[in-house]
């Protein structure tokens, strides 16, 4: 036997004893290490004295901690839940209107308010972030209720000429089809809802 041969002879050494130390229970088989990795650790029961080979030493194993290995689900995926929680969105402030409500006021005053489209969910993190309460969208207007007016406003700036803002309420026409000239009657109905 030559020096070439003894790390191929150690890995061979080393798979007969996982093999037999591990036996024919298919379950509970570790998976397959890389023979790089199995030829620099000693198998379990081993001892981990020098290995023959001049220069080489192997370190002892680490004690079994009783727990077991972990097992992966099967696949090798984690589980998880088929659908996420909700987004909670915060509270309006009390005695600020709703979004559907606001939007109601403007059909009944003859106004219009097109494809009407609760997108309160944009709200939240998953959406546009804005940390709104509530949005209607429709073709004419998109109404924002924020949970206090320090929110409101902020959001209202960042929109400047485009934007209305009574309280906590905010009427954004960027992506609405409303002459300018409109602009003031949808205004003058916002605020007159207390």
């Amino acid at each position: 036997m030559t020096n070439r041969s003894l790390p191929a002879v150690a890995v061979l050494v080393i798979a007969a004893a996982l093999t037999a130390a591990c036996g024919d229970d298919a379950e509970d088989a570790p998976r397959a290490a890389s023979p790089a990795a199995s030829a620099s650790a000693p198998a379990a029961g081993a001892p981990s004295g020098p290995t023959g080979v001049p220069g080489t030493a192997t370190t002892p194993a680490a004690p079994p901690t009783g727990a077991g290995p972990a097992r992966p689900s099967p696949g090798g995926t984690e589980r998880r839940p088929a659908t996420t929680p909700p987004v909670e969105l915060p509270v309006r402030p009390t005695g600020t209107p709703g979004a559907r409500q606001v939007v109601d006021a403007f059909k009944a005053a003859g106004l219009r308010v097109p494809n009407p489209r609760d997108r309160s969910v944009d709200c939240g993190p998953d959406g546009l972030g804005l940390g709104c309460s509530e949005l209607i969208a429709t073709d004419a207007v998109t109404v924002y209720v924020f949970p206090d007016e320090s929110s409101a406003s902020d959001v209202a700036e960042t929109w400047g000429g485009q934007s209305f803002r009574r309280g906590a309420v905010v009427l954004n026409y960027l992506e609405a089809r409303t002459p300018v000239a409109e602009r003031a009657r949808y205004e003058k109905v916002l605020t007159g809802l207390r």
